[in-house]
């Protein structure tokens, strides 16, 4: 099995009254790959932060001038990356017209 991080992006943050009213799907969505033993959690990102440029800059962020907001992640277990892009398709994000980015993870080996 390798892993897959799942990264949820939308054009707009939701808001918090948004976020609560989607909370039971996000629950079942997840739910769903918790109990095929292959979902590892990771987290809702608040808005704002910092971006440390090259050279010691720091702006206000993240990525500000992007148009899509990361939202968040969670990373997956899969044989590869089909399984994981088949384990994304039920995400709620897709359902705002949100994006989820599935990317492999290599570890350091230790």
């Amino acid at each position: 099995m390798e892993e897959f991080a799942l990264l949820f992006r939308k054009v707009t943050t939701p808001t918090d009254e948004e976020t609560q009213a989607q909370m039971a799907d996000w629950d079942a969505w997840i739910g769903g790959i918790a109990a095929q033993g292959k979902f590892i959690p990771g987290g809702r990102l608040k808005s704002g932060g910092q971006v440390l440029r090259p050279g010691g800059v720091v702006t206000d962020g993240p990525f500000v001038e992007l148009k899509e907001e990361l939202l968040g992640f969670i990373i997956v277990l899969a044989e590869n990356l089909d399984e994981a892009t088949t384990l994304a398709h039920g995400c709620p994000v897709l359902k705002s017209e949100g994006t989820v980015e599935i990317r492999p993870i290599v570890r350091a080996i230790q």
